[in-house]
């Protein structure tokens, strides 16, 4: 039998150094790891049946790249930032791809802008837009961060969150800017307003109270409307987007100038809603109440 070529042991020597590494993040992966907040060498050696050295050889060079994290206390390990950043881009990535498609057809649909927005922090951050024909329309937002509160997109993301996480978010982020980053790249157009006051039978964010409210009409209706709170002659709906596990992971946005929009904010909605809930089921999630 003829000997495997010193290239098809390396291979396989190197692929066996990674389903040991493989082994080592799926063990800080378990219930046990998380409940801990790490685990140590020892722990590690045993569930992966290793040498403590080995073990402790492999867990530095997972460290130096980020894919584990060790306590200076406690010294146990545990996942780290940077393979929490690579599942974060792939997730976002497939999540892009699947709704280019969804975007498009609301575009054909309305004939305007629409986008796909994802929550960060107190931020709203478009992932995605698709524009419309119109000379005049809403822009593309994509990699400028908004004030969550200010927006449709921002209300929607985070309405599944309790009454606590809600009052505890709007402490930290109630006051932030309107455009919170890059405002040197937003190209011009309409101008952002500064809050106004709420003119009579309309309602607008303005405080925790106002806000919480605002949450609760769009839980029954399944989508959020601005109507100039925002961009000064802009109106806009958003609607939200589930994933696998039936959590709010991002938002469709439709904005336009507001003598094309504004009579139709609510038509406008449920086209959003109908969307998103489309790409929720394409991306896995369970069928969920309808609102109302």
């Amino acid at each position: 039998m003829t000997p495997p070529t010193t290239a098809a042991t390396g291979q396989r020597r190197n692929s066996a150094g990674l389903r040991r590494d493989l082994e080592l993040l799926e063990a800080l992966g378990t219930d046990e790891a998380l409940q801990q907040g790490g685990l140590g060498v020892v722990r590690l050696a045993e569930l992966a049946g290793r040498d403590k050295g080995q073990v402790s050889r492999t867990l530095a060079t997972l460290a130096d790249a980020g894919l584990v994290a060790r306590d200076p206390v406690t010294l146990g390990y545990s996942l780290g930032y940077q393979l929490y950043a690579l599942a974060a881009r792939t997730a976002e990535a497939r999540l892009v791809r699947e709704a280019t498609g969804y975007l498009r057809r609301i575009v054909a649909a309305t004939h305007e802008t629409t986008h796909l927005c994802v929550l960060r922090g107190g931020s709203v951050l478009t992932l995605a837009s698709e524009l419309s024909e119109h000379a005049f329309r809403g822009l593309g937002w994509e990699g400028v961060s908004t004030a969550a509160w200010r927006t449709s997109a921002g209300r929607v993301l985070v309405s599944g969150w309790s009454d606590e996480e809600l009052a505890a978010w709007y402490e930290l982020h109630g006051h932030d800017e309107a455009i919170v980053s890059p405002a040197s790249s937003r190209p011009s157009g309409p101008s952002v307003v500064p809050p106004p006051p709420p003119p009579p039978g309309k309602l607008l964010v303005t405080d925790f109270d106002s806000l919480l409210a605002e949450i609760r009409r769009i839980r029954e209706r399944g989508y959020a409307t601005v109507d100039e709170e925002f961009e000064a002659g802009v109106v806009g709906v958003s609607a939200p987007v589930y994933d696998f596990r039936g959590q709010i992971i991002a938002a469709v946005n439709i904005s336009a100038p507001k003598p094309r929009l504004g009579a139709h904010l609510d038509a406008a909605g449920r086209l959003a809603a109908r969307g998103a809930a489309e790409l929720s089921a394409q991306l896995g999630a369970p069928e969920l109440t309808p609102p109302g």
